[in-house]
């Protein structure tokens, strides 16, 4: 048998938090089927590649995309100013650099300041990772002159672009932004 206090503590577990959310507090993010859903949130990046915003975050300087890929070969060359999180969801990648490849269902943690070379494998028909980028990408040659960059700002005008250009209003990407 239940003491009263154990009664008490089971319906206080089903009262949702009573009180307001902190000042200027942005609301959650929730993105219905990121990987399924409509494909027109894809945004060509260059000849195979496709990437589907997932968060944008101005004040901290990082941004969250899935990565579709379509075909083999060298990516990109990049050097990171920030840390990199990955997670595999389908196919495989691999660093020119490293001996390692990166498959369905690992994770990988890059540090800030490493520069090397993406390349999907010829045996690979489409490759799909969730990556968290922090900071810039800085693109590179092989010998380390660079070529352009990437942040989560530049990412922000290539989805608006994208987006206007299928006919959404300017104001779609703003749900993405926090």
């Amino acid at each position: 048998m239940k003491s009263d206090h154990e009664t008490i503590q089971t319906i206080e577990d089903r009262i949702p938090y009573q009180k307001p959310q902190p000042w200027g507090m942005k609301p959650d993010l929730v993105v219905k089927d990121a990987l399924n859903g409509d494909p027109k949130l894809w945004a060509p990046l260059s000849e195979g590649i496709t990437s589907r915003p997932i968060m944008l975050n101005v004040s901290a300087g990082y941004y969250v995309h899935l990565m579709r890929v379509t075909r083999a070969g060298l990516l990109q060359r990049h050097r990171h100013s920030g840390q990199v999180h990955a997670y595999v969801i389908k196919g495989e990648w691999h660093y020119l650099e490293h001996d390692w490849r990166a498959q369905e269902g690992d994770f990988i943690f890059e540090p800030p300041g490493e520069t090397h070379t993406l390349i999907v494998p010829d045996h690979c028909q489409e490759m799909i990772t969730l990556f968290t980028v922090y900071g810039s990408l800085m693109y590179v040659d092989p010998y380390g002159i660079a070529t352009g960059y990437d942040d989560v700002f530049t990412r922000i005008e290539k989805y608006r672009s994208h987006f206007q250009k299928l006919g959404l209003a300017e104001s779609f990407i703003e749900q993405f932004i926090r």
